[in-house]
Protein backbone atom coordinates (compact mmCIF):
# COMPACT_ATOMS: atom_id res chain seq x y z
CA UNK A 1 0.00 0.00 0.00
CA UNK A 2 2.78 2.39 0.82
CA UNK A 3 4.60 1.66 -2.42
CA UNK A 4 1.45 2.26 -4.45
CA UNK A 5 0.90 5.50 -2.55
CA UNK A 6 4.44 6.58 -3.37
CA UNK A 7 3.86 5.96 -7.05
CA UNK A 8 0.66 8.01 -6.99
CA UNK A 9 2.29 10.88 -5.11
CA UNK A 10 5.34 11.11 -7.35
CA UNK A 11 3.24 10.99 -10.52
CA UNK A 12 1.84 14.44 -9.85
CA UNK A 13 5.14 16.34 -10.24
CA UNK A 14 6.14 19.54 -8.40
CA UNK A 15 3.21 21.61 -9.67
CA UNK A 16 0.60 19.80 -7.60
CA UNK A 17 1.93 20.62 -4.14
CA UNK A 18 -1.47 21.05 -2.50
CA UNK A 19 -2.76 17.78 -3.90
CA UNK A 20 0.47 16.03 -2.98
CA UNK A 21 0.19 17.20 0.59
CA UNK A 22 -3.37 15.96 0.95
CA UNK A 23 -2.52 12.57 -0.53
CA UNK A 24 0.60 12.22 1.60
CA UNK A 25 -1.30 12.95 4.78
CA UNK A 26 -3.98 10.44 3.82
CA UNK A 27 -1.39 7.74 3.15
CA UNK A 28 0.33 8.53 6.45
CA UNK A 29 -2.90 8.15 8.36
CA UNK A 30 -3.61 4.88 6.62
CA UNK A 31 -0.15 3.61 7.54
CA UNK A 32 -0.94 4.16 11.21
CA UNK A 33 2.61 5.14 12.17
CA UNK A 34 4.63 8.25 12.89
CA UNK A 35 7.21 9.55 10.43
CA UNK A 36 10.92 8.87 10.60
CA UNK A 37 11.69 12.49 9.78
CA UNK A 38 9.07 13.71 12.26
CA UNK A 39 6.95 15.36 9.59
CA UNK A 40 9.84 17.71 8.77
CA UNK A 41 11.74 17.88 5.54
CA UNK A 42 15.10 16.09 5.67
CA UNK A 43 17.65 18.74 6.61
CA UNK A 44 21.03 19.25 8.23
CA UNK A 45 20.86 21.13 11.53
CA UNK A 46 24.25 20.94 13.28
CA UNK A 47 27.99 20.52 12.60
CA UNK A 48 30.60 19.00 14.92
CA UNK A 49 34.29 18.13 14.67
CA UNK A 50 36.81 15.63 16.00
CA UNK A 51 39.55 17.58 17.82
CA UNK A 52 42.13 14.93 16.92
CA UNK A 53 41.13 14.29 13.30
CA UNK A 54 40.96 17.29 10.94
CA UNK A 55 39.28 15.19 8.24
CA UNK A 56 36.31 14.01 10.33
CA UNK A 57 32.87 15.65 10.15
CA UNK A 58 29.77 14.91 12.22
CA UNK A 59 26.60 16.44 10.81
CA UNK A 60 23.33 16.39 12.73
CA UNK A 61 20.25 15.94 10.57
CA UNK A 62 16.51 15.58 11.10
CA UNK A 63 16.87 11.84 10.43
CA UNK A 64 20.03 10.91 12.34
CA UNK A 65 23.75 11.65 12.44
CA UNK A 66 25.88 11.82 9.27
CA UNK A 67 29.57 10.95 9.67
CA UNK A 68 32.52 11.45 7.31
CA UNK A 69 36.19 10.57 7.84
CA UNK A 70 37.43 12.17 4.59
CA UNK A 71 36.39 15.84 4.64
CA UNK A 72 32.83 15.06 3.61
CA UNK A 73 33.59 13.00 0.51
CA UNK A 74 32.18 9.75 1.93
CA UNK A 75 29.25 10.41 4.27
CA UNK A 76 27.61 7.60 6.20
CA UNK A 77 24.37 7.53 8.18
CA UNK A 78 23.66 6.65 11.83
CA UNK A 79 19.93 6.21 12.43
CA UNK A 80 17.95 7.60 15.33
CA UNK A 81 17.25 4.14 16.72
CA UNK A 82 20.97 3.54 17.21
CA UNK A 83 21.39 6.95 18.80
CA UNK A 84 18.48 6.31 21.14
CA UNK A 85 15.96 9.05 20.47
CA UNK A 86 12.86 9.85 18.41
CA UNK A 87 10.23 12.51 17.86
CA UNK A 88 11.04 16.10 16.87
CA UNK A 89 14.22 16.08 18.95
CA UNK A 90 17.53 17.27 17.56
CA UNK A 91 20.33 16.07 19.86
CA UNK A 92 23.38 18.13 20.66
CA UNK A 93 26.64 16.25 20.11
CA UNK A 94 30.21 16.40 21.35
CA UNK A 95 33.19 14.48 19.98
CA UNK A 96 36.08 13.69 22.32
CA UNK A 97 39.73 13.50 21.32
CA UNK A 98 39.64 9.69 21.36
CA UNK A 99 36.62 9.63 19.03
CA UNK A 100 33.96 9.01 21.68
CA UNK A 101 30.60 10.40 20.56
CA UNK A 102 28.24 11.99 23.09
CA UNK A 103 24.61 12.79 22.27
CA UNK A 104 21.91 14.42 24.38
CA UNK A 105 18.52 12.72 24.59
CA UNK A 106 15.44 13.04 26.76
CA UNK A 107 16.33 9.73 28.43
CA UNK A 108 19.97 10.36 29.23
CA UNK A 109 23.37 11.08 27.73
CA UNK A 110 24.15 8.56 25.00
CA UNK A 111 27.77 7.51 24.52
CA UNK A 112 29.51 5.55 21.75
CA UNK A 113 33.04 4.20 22.08
CA UNK A 114 33.01 2.36 18.74
CA UNK A 115 32.68 5.28 16.30
CA UNK A 116 28.87 5.18 16.35
CA UNK A 117 28.13 1.50 15.81
CA UNK A 118 26.45 1.26 19.22
CA UNK A 119 25.46 3.65 21.99
CA UNK A 120 24.93 3.17 25.71
CA UNK A 121 23.36 5.49 28.27
CA UNK A 122 25.89 7.04 30.64
CA UNK A 123 25.61 5.94 34.29
CA UNK A 124 22.75 3.51 33.52
CA UNK A 125 24.42 0.89 35.73
CA UNK A 126 24.02 3.06 38.83
CA UNK A 127 20.92 2.47 40.97
CA UNK A 128 18.05 4.98 40.93
CA UNK A 129 18.66 7.72 43.43
CA UNK A 130 22.45 7.57 43.16
CA UNK A 131 23.69 11.20 43.15
CA UNK A 132 25.88 10.50 40.12
CA UNK A 133 23.16 8.89 37.99
CA UNK A 134 22.13 10.99 34.97
CA UNK A 135 20.51 8.10 33.10
CA UNK A 136 16.79 8.50 32.39
CA UNK A 137 17.21 12.27 32.69
CA UNK A 138 16.47 14.90 30.08
CA UNK A 139 19.94 16.11 29.09
CA UNK A 140 19.40 19.54 27.58
CA UNK A 141 22.91 21.02 27.83
CA UNK A 142 26.21 19.49 26.75
CA UNK A 143 29.74 20.81 26.56
CA UNK A 144 33.18 19.29 26.08
CA UNK A 145 35.85 21.43 27.69
CA UNK A 146 39.32 21.91 26.27
CA UNK A 147 40.66 19.84 29.18
CA UNK A 148 38.37 16.91 28.32
CA UNK A 149 35.75 17.60 30.99
CA UNK A 150 32.25 16.65 29.87
CA UNK A 151 29.51 18.93 31.17
CA UNK A 152 25.82 18.00 31.19
CA UNK A 153 22.78 19.93 32.41
CA UNK A 154 19.35 18.43 33.04
CA UNK A 155 15.90 19.87 32.32
CA UNK A 156 13.43 17.38 33.78
CA UNK A 157 9.96 18.11 35.13
CA UNK A 158 9.03 16.87 38.60
CA UNK A 159 12.55 16.32 39.91
CA UNK A 160 15.44 18.63 40.88
CA UNK A 161 17.79 19.52 38.04
CA UNK A 162 21.53 19.99 38.22
CA UNK A 163 24.71 20.52 36.24
CA UNK A 164 27.12 17.58 36.22
CA UNK A 165 30.71 17.07 35.07
CA UNK A 166 32.78 14.04 34.16
CA UNK A 167 36.56 13.95 34.16
CA UNK A 168 36.87 10.28 33.16
CA UNK A 169 35.43 10.27 29.66
CA UNK A 170 31.80 9.96 30.73
CA UNK A 171 32.17 6.91 32.96
CA UNK A 172 31.07 8.84 36.05
CA UNK A 173 29.45 12.21 36.67
CA UNK A 174 29.42 14.44 39.72
CA UNK A 175 27.22 17.38 40.63
CA UNK A 176 28.74 20.83 40.30
CA UNK A 177 26.57 22.32 43.01
CA UNK A 178 23.65 23.75 41.00
CA UNK A 179 20.93 21.35 42.12
CA UNK A 180 17.56 23.12 42.05
CA UNK A 181 13.92 22.02 42.30
CA UNK A 182 12.76 24.86 40.03
CA UNK A 183 15.55 25.39 37.50
CA UNK A 184 15.84 23.96 33.99
CA UNK A 185 19.47 24.11 32.85
CA UNK A 186 19.62 25.08 29.17
CA UNK A 187 23.29 25.61 28.30
CA UNK A 188 26.84 25.05 29.50
CA UNK A 189 29.79 26.70 27.79
CA UNK A 190 33.44 26.41 28.83
CA UNK A 191 36.03 28.95 27.70
CA UNK A 192 38.41 27.36 25.14
CA UNK A 193 41.40 29.24 26.54
CA UNK A 194 40.62 28.50 30.20
CA UNK A 195 38.68 25.30 30.87
CA UNK A 196 38.06 26.37 34.46
CA UNK A 197 35.92 29.30 33.27
CA UNK A 198 32.40 27.96 32.72
CA UNK A 199 29.14 29.75 31.90
CA UNK A 200 25.75 28.15 32.63
CA UNK A 201 22.22 29.38 31.90
CA UNK A 202 18.80 28.23 33.02
CA UNK A 203 15.21 29.29 33.55
CA UNK A 204 12.50 28.68 36.12
CA UNK A 205 8.87 27.64 35.76
CA UNK A 206 8.24 28.71 39.34
CA UNK A 207 9.86 31.51 41.25
CA UNK A 208 9.56 35.24 41.99
CA UNK A 209 7.95 37.04 39.01
CA UNK A 210 10.13 39.42 37.07
CA UNK A 211 7.93 42.46 37.73
CA UNK A 212 6.30 41.57 41.04
CA UNK A 213 3.27 39.75 39.75
CA UNK A 214 2.58 39.33 36.01
CA UNK A 215 5.70 38.27 34.11
CA UNK A 216 7.37 34.85 34.43
CA UNK A 217 10.57 34.58 36.47
CA UNK A 218 13.63 35.97 34.68
CA UNK A 219 16.31 33.61 33.33
CA UNK A 220 19.55 32.96 35.15
CA UNK A 221 23.18 32.99 34.06
CA UNK A 222 26.01 31.71 36.23
CA UNK A 223 29.79 31.86 35.99
CA UNK A 224 32.48 29.75 37.59
CA UNK A 225 36.19 30.48 37.58
CA UNK A 226 37.19 27.21 39.24
CA UNK A 227 35.51 24.47 37.16
CA UNK A 228 32.27 24.58 39.11
CA UNK A 229 33.54 24.62 42.68
CA UNK A 230 31.94 28.06 43.13
CA UNK A 231 29.37 29.99 41.10
CA UNK A 232 28.45 33.65 40.79
CA UNK A 233 25.09 34.88 39.47
CA UNK A 234 25.46 37.20 36.50
CA UNK A 235 23.28 40.32 36.23
CA UNK A 236 21.10 40.32 33.11
CA UNK A 237 19.83 43.86 33.40
CA UNK A 238 18.57 45.29 30.14
CA UNK A 239 18.08 42.00 28.30
CA UNK A 240 14.82 41.52 26.38
CA UNK A 241 13.17 38.13 26.75
CA UNK A 242 10.67 36.08 24.81
CA UNK A 243 7.37 34.73 26.20
CA UNK A 244 9.38 31.97 27.86
CA UNK A 245 12.45 33.75 29.24
CA UNK A 246 15.26 31.49 28.04
CA UNK A 247 18.84 32.59 27.42
CA UNK A 248 21.60 30.28 26.23
CA UNK A 249 25.35 30.72 26.10
CA UNK A 250 26.40 29.95 22.52
CA UNK A 251 30.02 31.07 22.31
CA UNK A 252 33.05 32.19 24.28
CA UNK A 253 35.91 33.92 22.50
CA UNK A 254 38.63 31.26 21.95
CA UNK A 255 41.34 33.62 23.22
CA UNK A 256 39.52 35.75 25.80
CA UNK A 257 37.39 33.94 28.43
CA UNK A 258 35.72 37.22 29.39
CA UNK A 259 34.00 37.64 26.00
CA UNK A 260 30.80 35.59 25.97
CA UNK A 261 27.73 35.63 23.73
CA UNK A 262 24.22 34.94 25.06
CA UNK A 263 21.12 34.40 22.92
CA UNK A 264 17.68 35.33 24.23
CA UNK A 265 15.21 32.92 22.64
CA UNK A 266 12.08 34.34 21.04
CA UNK A 267 13.01 37.89 22.07
CA UNK A 268 12.51 39.35 18.57
CA UNK A 269 8.91 38.44 17.62
CA UNK A 270 7.44 36.68 15.89
CA UNK A 271 10.19 34.02 15.62
CA UNK A 272 13.53 35.76 16.02
CA UNK A 273 16.16 35.90 18.77
CA UNK A 274 18.45 38.56 20.19
CA UNK A 275 22.20 38.17 20.70
CA UNK A 276 23.98 39.87 23.60
CA UNK A 277 27.73 40.27 24.03
CA UNK A 278 29.67 40.68 27.25
CA UNK A 279 33.30 41.90 27.22
CA UNK A 280 33.77 41.50 30.97
CA UNK A 281 32.91 37.95 31.94
CA UNK A 282 29.17 38.58 32.14
CA UNK A 283 29.26 41.65 34.39
CA UNK A 284 27.52 43.61 31.60
CA UNK A 285 25.80 42.69 28.35
CA UNK A 286 25.01 44.74 25.25
CA UNK A 287 22.59 43.81 22.47
CA UNK A 288 24.42 43.32 19.17
CA UNK A 289 21.94 41.60 16.81
CA UNK A 290 18.20 40.88 16.45
CA UNK A 291 17.35 38.13 13.96
CA UNK A 292 14.20 37.11 12.08
CA UNK A 293 14.76 33.38 12.72
CA UNK A 294 16.17 31.46 15.69
CA UNK A 295 19.94 31.69 16.11
CA UNK A 296 21.69 28.35 15.78
CA UNK A 297 25.42 29.11 15.98
CA UNK A 298 27.76 31.94 16.91
CA UNK A 299 31.29 31.40 15.57
CA UNK A 300 34.20 33.57 16.75
CA UNK A 301 36.75 33.37 13.93
CA UNK A 302 39.43 35.76 15.21
CA UNK A 303 39.85 38.93 17.21
CA UNK A 304 37.63 40.91 14.82
CA UNK A 305 35.44 38.42 12.94
CA UNK A 306 32.32 36.82 14.37
CA UNK A 307 29.76 34.90 12.30
CA UNK A 308 26.15 33.95 13.07
CA UNK A 309 23.92 31.30 11.48
CA UNK A 310 20.16 31.32 12.03
CA UNK A 311 17.89 28.30 11.90
CA UNK A 312 16.28 27.77 8.52
CA UNK A 313 12.53 28.45 8.79
CA UNK A 314 9.75 28.37 6.20
CA UNK A 315 9.43 31.83 4.70
CA UNK A 316 12.38 33.19 6.67
CA UNK A 317 15.33 31.71 4.84
CA UNK A 318 18.45 31.08 6.87
CA UNK A 319 20.29 34.36 6.95
CA UNK A 320 23.92 34.42 8.06
CA UNK A 321 25.52 37.50 9.60
CA UNK A 322 29.09 38.71 9.94
CA UNK A 323 30.82 41.14 12.27
CA UNK A 324 34.19 42.72 11.54
CA UNK A 325 34.33 44.73 14.77
CA UNK A 326 34.75 41.92 17.31
CA UNK A 327 31.05 41.14 17.54
CA UNK A 328 29.80 44.62 18.39
CA UNK A 329 27.67 44.93 15.22
CA UNK A 330 26.57 42.63 12.39
CA UNK A 331 25.49 42.78 8.75
CA UNK A 332 24.05 40.02 6.52
CA UNK A 333 26.53 37.85 4.62
CA UNK A 334 25.50 38.45 0.98
CA UNK A 335 26.98 35.31 -0.58
CA UNK A 336 26.17 32.78 2.10
CA UNK A 337 23.79 29.87 1.44
CA UNK A 338 20.75 29.31 3.66
CA UNK A 339 22.81 28.27 6.66
CA UNK A 340 21.14 26.45 9.54
CA UNK A 341 24.45 25.73 11.29
CA UNK A 342 28.03 26.91 11.13
CA UNK A 343 31.31 25.74 12.65
CA UNK A 344 35.07 25.96 12.30
CA UNK A 345 37.03 22.77 11.62
CA UNK A 346 40.42 22.16 13.24
CA UNK A 347 42.12 23.27 10.01
CA UNK A 348 40.22 26.58 10.01
CA UNK A 349 37.75 25.78 7.22
CA UNK A 350 34.14 26.82 7.75
CA UNK A 351 31.47 24.14 7.42
CA UNK A 352 27.76 24.74 7.46
CA UNK A 353 24.30 23.24 7.01
CA UNK A 354 22.78 24.46 3.75
CA UNK A 355 19.55 23.60 1.92
CA UNK A 356 19.80 20.17 0.30
CA UNK A 357 17.20 21.21 -2.28
CA UNK A 358 16.22 24.64 -3.57
CA UNK A 359 17.96 27.08 -3.47
CA UNK A 360 21.38 25.73 -2.40
CA UNK A 361 21.45 22.07 -3.51
CA UNK A 362 24.03 21.21 -0.86
CA UNK A 363 23.24 19.67 2.50
CA UNK A 364 26.76 20.37 3.77
CA UNK A 365 28.78 23.33 2.55
CA UNK A 366 32.34 24.58 3.06
CA UNK A 367 34.20 27.87 2.83
CA UNK A 368 37.97 28.09 2.66
CA UNK A 369 38.06 31.90 2.61
CA UNK A 370 36.32 32.74 5.86
CA UNK A 371 32.80 32.92 4.45
CA UNK A 372 33.29 34.93 1.25
CA UNK A 373 32.43 31.94 -0.94
CA UNK A 374 30.83 28.58 -0.17
CA UNK A 375 31.00 25.33 -2.13
CA UNK A 376 29.14 22.04 -1.92
CA UNK A 377 30.56 19.25 0.21
CA UNK A 378 27.69 16.77 -0.14
CA UNK A 379 23.98 16.26 -0.75
CA UNK A 380 21.67 13.59 0.64
CA UNK A 381 21.67 11.80 -2.74
CA UNK A 382 25.43 11.32 -2.31
CA UNK A 383 25.26 9.37 0.96
CA UNK A 384 27.55 6.35 0.95
CA UNK A 385 25.17 4.24 3.04
CA UNK A 386 24.84 3.37 6.70
CA UNK A 387 27.91 3.24 8.91
CA UNK A 388 29.73 -0.04 8.37
CA UNK A 389 29.40 -1.96 11.64
CA UNK A 390 29.60 -5.59 12.80
CA UNK A 391 26.62 -7.86 13.34
CA UNK A 392 25.00 -7.46 16.72
CA UNK A 393 25.23 -3.67 16.81
CA UNK A 394 22.17 -1.44 16.49
CA UNK A 395 23.70 0.30 13.48
CA UNK A 396 24.09 -2.98 11.57
CA UNK A 397 20.96 -4.80 12.70
CA UNK A 398 18.49 -1.91 12.62
CA UNK A 399 19.84 1.05 10.64
CA UNK A 400 21.42 -1.04 7.88
CA UNK A 401 19.24 -4.14 7.57
CA UNK A 402 15.86 -2.66 8.43
CA UNK A 403 15.89 1.02 7.49
CA UNK A 404 18.53 1.89 4.94
CA UNK A 405 16.74 0.59 1.84
CA UNK A 406 13.81 2.88 2.55
CA UNK A 407 16.05 5.88 3.17
CA UNK A 408 18.02 5.12 0.03
CA UNK A 409 14.89 5.01 -2.12
CA UNK A 410 13.24 8.09 -0.68
CA UNK A 411 16.34 10.27 -0.95
CA UNK A 412 17.22 8.84 -4.38
CA UNK A 413 20.69 7.96 -3.08
CA UNK A 414 23.20 7.18 -5.82
CA UNK A 415 26.42 7.42 -3.81
CA UNK A 416 29.38 9.79 -3.38
CA UNK A 417 30.62 12.09 -6.11
CA UNK A 418 33.86 13.29 -4.62
CA UNK A 419 35.39 15.35 -7.43
CA UNK A 420 33.61 18.61 -6.61
CA UNK A 421 34.28 18.27 -2.91
CA UNK A 422 37.97 17.63 -3.36
CA UNK A 423 38.53 20.74 -5.48
CA UNK A 424 35.92 23.03 -3.94
CA UNK A 425 34.77 23.69 -7.48
CA UNK A 426 31.36 25.22 -8.12
CA UNK A 427 28.88 22.89 -9.85
CA UNK A 428 29.14 23.17 -13.60
CA UNK A 429 25.36 22.89 -14.09
CA UNK A 430 22.17 22.56 -12.01
CA UNK A 431 21.44 19.17 -10.46
CA UNK A 432 19.90 16.60 -12.79
CA UNK A 433 16.10 16.32 -13.06
CA UNK A 434 14.47 14.70 -10.01
CA UNK A 435 14.10 10.94 -10.00
CA UNK A 436 11.28 10.92 -7.46
CA UNK A 437 9.29 13.12 -5.16
CA UNK A 438 11.83 12.93 -2.37
CA UNK A 439 14.68 14.22 -4.52
CA UNK A 440 12.63 16.91 -6.29
CA UNK A 441 15.06 19.75 -6.73
CA UNK A 442 12.41 22.40 -7.35
CA UNK A 443 9.81 21.00 -4.99
CA UNK A 444 9.85 22.79 -1.68
CA UNK A 445 11.05 21.24 1.56
CA UNK A 446 7.49 20.93 2.83
CA UNK A 447 6.71 18.59 -0.05
CA UNK A 448 9.72 16.46 0.78
CA UNK A 449 8.55 16.36 4.36
CA UNK A 450 5.17 14.99 3.29
CA UNK A 451 6.96 12.25 1.39
CA UNK A 452 8.64 11.20 4.63
CA UNK A 453 5.35 11.39 6.52
CA UNK A 454 3.65 9.19 3.95
CA UNK A 455 6.36 6.68 3.27
CA UNK A 456 8.44 6.00 6.39
CA UNK A 457 6.55 3.90 8.86
CA UNK A 458 6.65 4.48 12.57
CA UNK A 459 9.37 3.66 14.98
CA UNK A 460 8.31 6.42 17.37
CA UNK A 461 5.44 5.05 19.38
CA UNK A 462 7.65 5.02 22.47
CA UNK A 463 9.04 8.47 21.69
CA UNK A 464 5.70 10.15 22.32
CA UNK A 465 5.64 8.86 25.88
CA UNK A 466 9.25 9.84 26.47
CA UNK A 467 8.67 13.37 25.25
CA UNK A 468 5.63 13.69 27.50
CA UNK A 469 8.04 13.75 30.44
CA UNK A 470 9.13 17.20 29.33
Amino acid sequence: MIDRGRARICAFGPSGAAVLTAIAIAVALAAGGAALANGRAPATVGIYFHPGDPHALYVASTFGLLVSRDDGCTVRWICETDLGYGGRWDPAYAIAGDGTIFATTYTGLRVSHDDGCSFATATAALPPGDPGRIADRWIDALELGSDGTIWAGTSDTGTPNDVFASTDGGATFASRGLRSPTMFWKSVKAAPSDARRVYVTGYELAGPPADGGTLPPPPHAMRSDDAGAHWAELPLAGLIYGPTPIVVALAVDPHDPDVVYLVSRGANPPTGDRIYRSPDGGATFAGVLATAAPVHDVVVRDAQTVLVATQRETGLGGTAYASIDAGRSFTPMPNAPHLACLGTAPDGALYGCAANWDPDYMAVTRSLDGGTTFRKVSRFAELAGPLACPDGTAERDTCDREQWSSVQAQLAVTGPTCGAQATDAAPASPPPPPRGCCDAGDAQGALVGTCFVALWRGRRRGARGARAQR
